[in-house]
């Protein structure tokens, strides 16, 4: 197994649903590996998946020539079974250095936050490497997260310069309205899995957050 360890920084991280992965989707992730991706998760619904690492190998084999991180979903198990670079938690988990050691490689941590900054101080103390807020606008694929507020996310920023992402809802046309917060980039599912170009979707997205960072 590949033991290269790659870094997660700021830009567009992909969130992909692996029970509807097809040749047209992947299609689609490769067209947004071609304008650039920071990271890409497979989130934790593998039903009627007969063998979920060879998804996650799959995954990780398209991502590779790109220097982009695969990261697994709450399932750590795939991790001792594939090359993943790192898994995301929707909770704390008190059990992290114990997946820690017995993976036995370094590996990328992220954890979802909302508007309380527990997570966040959990992350910090955890030295983990990112941290998700969600949801920052009305998602049909995060119906599960409460909506954040831009103060909470300037709030993270001031406690830690850890990566940030935000997600839920997110577009071209409101991002702009999230840069102030001092966010690094963006967690997105439809924007780019349901457009007709991916590429020129991606490529949008990071024209935008890379501007924040010139101004």
């Amino acid at each position: 197994m590949n033991k290269e360890f790659k870094k997660i920084k700021g830009g567009v991280y992909l969130v992909l649903d692996p029970a509807s992965l097809d040749d047209g989707k992947l299609k689609k992730v490769r067209q947004a590996l071609d304008s650039g991706l920071a990271a890409i998760q497979l989130w934790n619904n593998w039903m009627d998946v007969k063998d979920r690492a060879a998804v996650v190998q799959y995954v990780v084999k398209l991502a590779k020539p790109f220097q982009v991180p695969v990261l697994v979903n709450e399932n750590w198990e795939l991790l001792t079974e594939t090359d993943a670079d790192g898994i995301h938690f929707d909770q704390p988990s008190q059990n992290l250095s114990l997946i820690r050691g017995a993976i036995g490689r370094p590996l990328i941590t992220g954890i979802t936050c909302g508007n309380n900054l527990d997570n966040v101080q959990f992350a910090i103390e955890q030295k983990m490497d990112y941290i998700s807020f969600c949801s920052v606008f009305p998602s049909g694929s995060a119906n599960s997260c409460e909506w954040v507020q831009p103060a909470t996310i300037a709030a993270a920023r001031a406690m830690s310069d850890m990566t940030i992402f935000a997600a839920g809802g997110i577009t071209a046309q409101n991002l702009p309205a999230l840069l102030p917060t001092g966010l690094d980039g963006i967690a997105v599912i439809n924007s780019i899995m349901k457009a007709e170009d991916p590429s020129a979707v991606t490529s949008q997205f990071n024209q935008i957050l890379q501007q924040q960072k010139i101004n």
